[in-house]
């Protein structure tokens, strides 16, 4: 007869991804003539906590390069950008989110520039990114038992022919 013991462990209990898409503008010393790049690096993040929600704090560097003067010239004007962002991360009924549990963000699809415009001394710009939060928690889990214990085979050695000729060969007077 089968019994039922629980085992508690930490898990993932709860998941979720979110695609945040944001509009920044920044002011340039140079009238721009055209925006030549846009890169973003440096991206940097950490989860935690926040009563039912988990909140992600972040920063990445944006660095967009333009010509000015009709083409002539060129120039990179860097700018930082930090970020709040929050989810609502849905957990699994079984979840204890009272006692101790991990945040796990991962970044899905890096930070990167969608769409660059210029609007007279100002250059605005679309950052695209997908962050994937995970919630690591004690949660419990319920094992069949099996009561009875599968006996034990009975091992034998083989008597091979080869070792009854050596076994009769055995000097007497050895000692």
């Amino acid at each position: 007869m089968a019994s039922f013991k629980e085992i508690v462990t930490k898990a993932v209990v709860g998941k979720g991804k979110k695609y945040f898409k944001n509009n920044y503008s920044i002011q340039v010393d140079n009238k721009p003539t055209t925006v030549l790049g846009c890169w973003v690096i440096n991206h940097k993040f950490k989860g935690y906590k926040t009563g039912e929600k988990i909140g992600v704090d972040g920063s990445y560097d944006v660095n967009i390069w333009y010509s000015y003067d009709n083409d002539s010239k060129t120039t990179v004007v860097n700018k930082k950008i930090d970020y709040n962002d929050l989810f609502n991360v849905h957990t699994k009924e079984t979840a204890d989110l009272s006692g101790d549990t991990d945040i796990i963000v991962r970044t899905l699809k890096q930070p990167t520039c969608s769409k660059v415009e210029i609007n007279d001394s100002n250059i605005t710009f679309d950052i695209e990114k997908e962050l994937g939060v995970e919630i690591v928690g004690e949660t419990k889990m319920k094992i069949s038992i099996e009561e009875d214990e599968e006996p034990w085979e009975e091992l034998e050695d083989e008597l091979t022919e080869e070792m009854e000729k050596e076994i009769d060969k055995v000097d007497e007077n050895y000692i």
